[in-house]
């Protein structure tokens, strides 16, 4: 930890600190999250959700795990720096985000989103607090505490995500959801976006519910027969409400933009596109440059340092320098005619194709999106392949002491029951002088609060 230098303090959880430090070698600005209790192994280090999901992606959408240390049983998580996330840039926002500027964002989200998925996880807790940003221009997605993998097997626990954006099976209960649920809370940050306010803000499980009614209109029984046995099991009576128009709930946005946040928002799971699949859609299709400036991303990466031994030389020194030419000789023969060289062209590097993720639990009735450009699946993959971020340990060698707690309830299900950071707020939109139950923590951008 002595190649880096402490800025200030971003922000305190309930499982770790967030510090903003300085790299002395390259200068970089990396976010230091320091975990509060001490890890006596690195067998424990290693089977942390976190560690095991963010070790395996290397995407520009998604946070990047650049260093593990484990000095003197204490771990540190070094991240790349983001100034803000999401909510904080929604809550700034004096007017509504402009459609391009919507698109944008949510481009960047499914690409990452698109790339886990393929990559065999599922988020379990999207939200806009886990988006970080550099301004709307960049995103990625970050706490990856509640990841899981879609091979793993169910059952699942049933308190996952923020209740505003949780999916309608995960609020009844089930516990064999899969990656669908990331796509219901994209659906719902997408609506947020354009709104600056969230769609079902409910305060509590059945009164989301209620305002997913209100909206979409209650399910039938054959749309989505797989819920009314949820229902059934946790004796809930469905409220009989007539479908709200997204069109006049979000009158800003584009009969595209509709077309998608309807597909997103489906009862039923496997009705639901994946990531890949809603890249396709013709939302993203206008013709607009979509991604992170690549400027932005350039200036975020650190330059390498040439060695003096390898630099090449500047020049001859001055006295060794040809002195100039003060007349031309003319040449003996008439000069030939000239030749203008051909240009190089360099041939051109086609696009791979790359196939959507298929899940085996969701593969029945994918819904088919209108057909695209097949550019959003080689934006997705572009990223290079995913490397191991640096592991030090400096800490002597000690044993596992008998009162330490399994790596696995930092991360687990109970952990996160106890959490005071993911119970619900109240009702947007918030004071902005005084940020409610911790949605503004700064320890929150970066895992476990």
């Amino acid at each position: 930890m002595n190649r880096y230098t402490t800025l200030r303090q971003l922000g305190d959880g309930t499982y770790g600190s967030v510090i903003l430090s300085r790299c002395l070698e390259s200068g970089e600005l990396v976010a230091i999250k320091k975990m509060k209790r001490k890890f006596y192994s690195w067998e424990e280090c290693m089977n942390l959700r976190e560690v095991k999901s963010l070790r395996k992606l290397n995407h520009a959408n998604v946070i990047k795990l650049k260093e593990v240390i484990r000095e003197n049983d204490h771990l540190y998580f070094v991240f790349e720096y983001m100034k803000e996330n999401l909510y904080q840039l929604m809550k700034e926002r004096t007017c509504l985000f402009p459609e391009s500027a919507v698109r944008n964002i949510m481009f960047q989200i499914l690409q990452g989103l698109a790339f886990i998925h393929k990559h065999g996880f599922f988020h379990r807790d999207m939200k806009p607090e886990n988006l970080l940003c550099m301004g709307p221009e960049l995103v990625k997605i970050a706490d990856f505490g509640l990841a899981r993998e879609i091979r793993s097997r169910p059952p699942y626990t049933d308190y996952v995500s923020t209740r505003w954006y949780r999916a309608p099976e995960v609020l009844l209960r089930s516990t064999s959801y899969s990656s669908p649920i990331d796509q219901w809370a994209v659906g719902c940050i997408m609506a947020e976006l354009y709104t600056l306010r969230p769609l079902f803000p409910g305060s509590s499980e059945v009164d989301t519910i209620f305002k997913i009614c209100q909206v979409l209109g209650t399910p039938k029984k054959n749309d989505w027969p797989e819920g009314y046995q949820l229902a059934t099991t946790m004796h809930f009576r469905w409220p009989q409400c007539v479908p709200t128009s997204l069109r006049n709930l979000i009158p800003n946005a584009s009969a595209e933009a509709i077309q998608l946040m309807r597909d997103l928002l489906q009862w039923d799971p496997k009705k639901r596109p994946a990531a890949s699949q809603a890249l396709r859609y013709p939302y993203f299709n206008v013709g607009q440059v979509l991604g992170a400036p690549q400027q932005l991303q350039e200036q975020r990466r650190p330059l390498p340092q040439v060695p003096q031994a390898l630099a090449p030389p500047l020049g001859p020194p001055p006295s060794l320098a040809p002195p100039p030419q003060l007349r031309p000789v003319p040449p003996p023969h008439p000069p030939p005619p000239l030749q203008l060289p051909q240009p190089h062209l360099s041939p051109a590097r086609p696009l791979q194709q790359i196939q959507p993720p298929t899940n085996p639990a969701y593969s029945l009735h994918q819904p088919q999106p209108p057909q695209g450009p097949a550019r959003a699946d080689a934006e997705m993959d572009r990223a290079p392949h995913s490397r191991f971020p640096l592991i030090y340990d400096k800490g002597p060698p000690s044993q596992v002491s008998q009162s330490c707690v399994h790596a696995n309830s930092l991360v687990g299900p109970s952990s996160y029951l106890s959490s005071p950071t993911k119970s619900t707020p109240g009702l947007r939109p918030r004071p902005l002088a005084q940020p409610v139950h911790g949605r503004t923590d700064w320890a929150a951008k970066y895992g476990h609060r």
